[in-house]
């Protein structure tokens, strides 16, 4: 009987996680309706989360798009349809690659940096120095975090669409002597306000999903420097696989 053990401690223990997860969500939200906001900490954030994951989340994108486009251009050349080239890369960019890949690039930075500072907070006891001086800690912690995370991520999605189209343009046009006039043609065609939108949407579930994970990982984080870190990498994984399984149940409902 001992698998039997095992498996009811183990879904016992996930249970308790994710309700611990959503408690901590909702006293997030309730405590974001409050002023004040503080915008200081919320810019600050959002310069942690948005600003500096620029670079790193534009050479994902360019580079998705052009191999995108010079696959595309492989397989519809066995069918004389690289006209179709344009349509494809616009479509995957937006639908899925550009909220989905952005996603999993800020989980890796600005996740595991939420994760590693606010789990350090804890084990430095700093965290309970804010509550004995009468702060709240998700007030001023955990707020400006899901806030960024949740403006930030469709900011970034939209800028990595727009490179990762570019991208796939000038391999299709510059490189495989794809017409430029029919490529633009057929990508303002078949790509309709419903498929940027819902990425975009896609990209503010994504941006909620790390700031959660990460900030509730780093808060309740336990000891000591090795805690950090384990707390840190499970941010990260977990914040990728939510990111990953969402992704299908929204692209089911959205398209």
């Amino acid at each position: 009987m001992r698998w039997l053990e095992v498996i009811g401690y183990t879904t016992e223990k996930f249970i308790e996680e994710v309700g611990n997860i959503a408690v901590l969500f909702l006293n997030t939200l309730k405590w974001a309706l409050r002023p004040p906001l503080g915008f200081h900490n919320i810019l600050k954030q959002m310069e942690e989360v948005g600003v500096r994951s620029v670079p790193v989340v534009l050479i994902t994108a360019v580079s998705t798009g052009m191999v995108l486009a010079l696959q595309s251009h492989t397989g519809f050349k066995r069918f004389n349809a690289e006209s179709l080239v344009g349509t494809v890369v616009a479509l995957s960019m937006t639908r899925e690659l550009g909220p989905v890949l952005t996603a999993l690039i800020v989980a890796g930075r600005a996740g595991a940096a939420m994760a590693a500072e606010l789990g350090t907070m804890r084990v430095t006891e700093q965290i309970d120095a804010l509550s004995t001086m009468a702060a709240n800690p998700i007030k001023y912690l955990i707020v400006p975090r899901l806030l960024s995370g949740m403006v930030m991520l469709p900011i970034l999605t939209i800028f990595s669409d727009a490179i990762g189209i570019a991208g796939g343009y000038f391999v299709a046009v510059q490189m495989l002597d794809v017409n430029p006039v029919v490529y633009m043609r057929r990508t303002t065609d078949y790509l309709e306000y419903d498929d940027i939108f819902g990425g975009l949407l896609k990209a503010l579930v994504f941006g909620t999903i790390i700031a959660t994970i990460s900030c509730y990982k780093g808060f309740n984080t336990q000891g000591g420097a090795e805690g950090v870190g384990k707390a840190t990498t499970g941010a990260v994984v977990i914040s990728s696989m939510l990111i990953l399984i969402s992704d299908y149940f929204l692209t089911s409902m959205l398209f």
